[in-house]
């Protein structure tokens, strides 16, 4: 039945409902309301699809009126709205009406998320423990099955850099593709280059106290140590905020830490502190 794929979604499941099923499963979200005509057509054909697709993917109902901030925030200006979500993304949609056979021909090709969009959801939520090598092999798996995927060379690139092993985290990063990914790998090669370059590097008497601290926090990361890193190239900027390649290295941590780590905020805030 058209019941067994159909569901209202609310601003409080939508993250289940849509974003975490549609890892596995294309959803189509349907954003309508009460008075909007020819919003109760549309999703009548769109339920008659569901049925006959029997289960290639889910219907998402919302209730633009009861959810505002859903609208907001996926940007729907005008009823009916309609977005398809795999692997947690928008990957298609249309606005208005429209007859049931243009509405069976987009559906027909909505493509299930790919096996390495899957390994790739997985990787990163490994480094979101920070269980880089685990994150590793599933970005490596990831790139077996699509060698140019940019999150995959990313994250790849940032689980290296977390175990010390920046020579190969330096060749992606330098050939990394044009992408949307490509300003964050650009964001990593300056830690790259410098936990590289630690392998040709040896403390001596021209290093003053500065360097000697610099050069022995990028010896931290090399070991894995990052918050204690960035608490050492802190320190570093304190002493002089005007060094510019310590605070590349300091945003290039803060990167492979991830936004949705918290430290990443106190960090940040820390950072703007000492520079401002």
């Amino acid at each position: 039945m058209a019941a067994d794929f159909v569901v209202d979604v609310t601003e409080i499941d939508f993250e289940y409902e849509v974003i975490s099923f549609s890892q596995n499963t294309p959803v189509v979200v349907d954003f309508w309301a009460e008075w909007c005509r020819p919003c109760k057509p549309l999703t009548a054909i769109l339920e008659r699809q569901v049925r006959e697709a029997r289960g290639a993917f889910r219907l998402a109902r919302v209730n633009s009126d009861q959810n505002p901030n859903l609208a907001i925030r996926f940007g729907v200006r005008s009823l009916p709205t309609v977005k398809v979500f795999s692997g947690g993304q928008v990957v298609a949609e249309f606005v208005g009406a429209q007859p049931e056979e243009r509405v069976r021909e987009f559906l027909d090709h909505i493509e299930p998320p790919s096996p390495a969009a899957l390994l790739i959801e997985k990787a990163t939520s490994l480094v979101g423990f920070e269980k880089w090598n685990q994150a590793e092999q599933a970005f490596r798996e990831a790139l077996d099955a699509d060698p140019d995927n940019p999150d995959g060379l990313l994250g790849l690139a940032k689980t290296l850099l977390a175990q010390g092993k920046s020579h190969e985290a330096l060749a992606l990063v330098t050939s990394f593709p044009a992408s949307r990914r490509y300003a964050q790998a650009m964001t990593l090669l300056p830690l790259a280059e410098e936990m590289d370059q630690l392998r040709r590097h040896t403390s001596g008497a021209e290093d003053d106290e500065q360097r000697a601290a610099y050069w022995n926090a990028i010896r931290l990361v090399t070991r894995g140590k990052i918050t204690a890193a960035l608490d050492g190239l802190l320190d570093v900027l304190r002493s002089d905020k005007h060094e510019p390649g310590v605070r590349k290295v300091v945003l290039a941590l803060l990167e492979l830490l991830g936004d949705e780590n918290p430290l990443t905020r106190d960090y940040r805030k820390e950072l703007s502190s000492i520079l401002f």
